[in-house]
């Protein structure tokens, strides 16, 4: 924002950093000074479109680019009009067809595409929907008072809270300052020792420094997931679904050829014979003779006795 200028007088910030820039809904930027010369009268035309403005609807600049001001400053305008909901539209696909219809408008708007076919649009929509677009207006009008309402009680209960502590750490500090007095006047009266006195009065200084540290807050009303504080909650076990258990039953598996013997009998039959014996680092990886063996007598027997019809 340091380079940029105003269009009419030039100046930037490097030359004035006080410098405020001011955009339009027509998207072309003016400097405050020259927005109070040429507005004097509170209304006139832009000087780079000729578009009519009115000086109350001069606003600073917030982004490096005006065209950005320019569409945040459209859309909340046609988000005004086109306030249907998700529910108000009896499938997902028309809902996302009028998003990417609002998405078009605001684009139209905002680099001026079409503009007359736009406002006609935008014209003719409203007056087939009025009665949704009021309707969605008070419902979003309750929810945002429901909102403040929120923030204001949590708002109270923070002072509350605030307020409870600063009175509690006030009641600490001149009750040390009590002890430390009694202490005082004790040394000055009593016949006691004075390392009993001193231990005495230090145990009261810890109680005192420990109430200081854990103090007594407001319990707020509400959780943070809007659920009271207080309401009765069912701590009852969940019923038990009584199921039958699952009956594990080995797959059959038709190879099309002789049967392959069972992985224990490998050895008695003969077919280890020839395997390489499982080295100890091959055990502990999961590897076994008879796993092998058995793997490749399936796929040596299998196919052999497929028959083409």
């Amino acid at each position: 924002m340091d380079d940029q200028s105003c269009p009419r007088c030039k100046t930037t910030k490097y030359r004035n950093p006080s410098l405020k820039l001011m955009v339009n809904v027509c998207g072309h930027t003016l400097c405050e000074n020259c927005v109070d010369l040429l507005f004097v009268r509170g209304s006139g035309n832009c000087p780079d479109c000729n578009t009519p403005l009115r000086k109350n609807n001069f606003r600073v600049q917030l982004f490096e680019d005006p065209t950005v001001d320019k569409e945040v400053e459209i859309r909340k305008k046609v988000l005004k009009m086109y306030n249907k909901r998700e529910e108000d539209f009896t499938s997902l696909v028309e809902y996302n067809d009028y998003l990417e219809e609002v998405e078009e408008i605001v684009y139209n708007l905002t680099y001026n595409v079409d503009l007359e076919s736009t406002k006609r649009k935008m014209e003719q929509y409203q007056k087939d929907n009025k009665d949704v677009i009021q309707k969605n207006k008070v419902k979003l009008t309750r929810e945002q008072a429901d909102l403040e309402e929120a923030l204001e009680e949590e708002r109270l209960e923070n002072e509350q809270r605030r307020l409870l502590i600063l009175r509690e750490e006030k009641m600490h500090q001149l009750a040390k300052k009590r002890n430390k007095q009694a202490l005082l006047d004790d040394l000055e009266t009593s016949h006691q020792p004075a390392y009993q006195l001193l231990a005495l009065h230090k145990d009261r200084a810890v109680q005192l420094e420990t109430k200081l540290e854990m103090p007594k807050l407001i319990k707020p009303s509400t959780f943070s997931t809007g659920i009271k504080m207080g309401q009765q909650i069912s701590l009852q076990p969940a019923a038990k679904i009584e199921e039958a258990l699952y009956d594990y039953c080995p797959l059959q598996i038709n190879i099309y050829g002789p049967p392959v013997p069972a992985i224990r009998t490998l050895g008695r039959l003969g077919y280890l014979n020839h395997v390489r014996a499982a080295s100890p680092q091959d055990l502990a990886g999961g590897y076994t003779s008879s796993l092998a063996c058995h793997r490749a007598l399936q796929d040596a027997f299998s196919g052999l006795f497929w028959k083409t019809s």
